[in-house]
């Protein structure tokens, strides 16, 4: 596994996409994530942000664009696990913003993700980046 700050800089190299990867729960992924599944250890990261979809599909505001976040710690201004939890997978229609309730939230107990936090989009069932957008 690389570490955060080998994991960052080369994440950073990721504009655009040459390939996209299917995922057994019916959604595509881009190089980008799947460099990040690979190298930080987080295809069950995928799993469950695909585990979701066939519910998030049936939103008309959350068919064609989810941003989701994955916070690890208590890095993140306002969204943090809960206690005995070491991560927290939300996901949003739009920018988080404190007072708004995202669409999912779901705690982890236990993650060795190196990033303190970390966004993806899935756009048109195609989970991204942000930079490859």
């Amino acid at each position: 596994m690389l570490s955060a700050k080998q994991l960052k800089s080369q994440l950073s190299h990721f504009t655009g996409t040459d390939n996209y990867y299917k995922h057994w729960l019916g959604f595509q992924y881009t190089d980008g994530i799947k460099f990040l599944a690979d190298n930080a250890q987080a295809y069950w990261l995928l799993d469950a942000i695909g585990s979701y979809q066939p519910t998030l599909r049936q939103n008309p505001r959350l068919r064609d664009f989810q941003l989701w976040l994955l916070v690890v710690g208590n890095e993140h201004d306002f969204i943090k696990p809960n206690s005995g939890n070491k991560a927290v997978l939300t996901c949003w229609e739009d920018t988080p913003s404190p007072g708004v309730k995202p669409a999912v939230s779901q705690q982890i107990a236990y993650t060795d993700f190196p990033l303190p936090v970390i966004t993806f989009y899935l756009e048109n069932r195609v989970l991204l980046l942000p930079s490859e957008r």
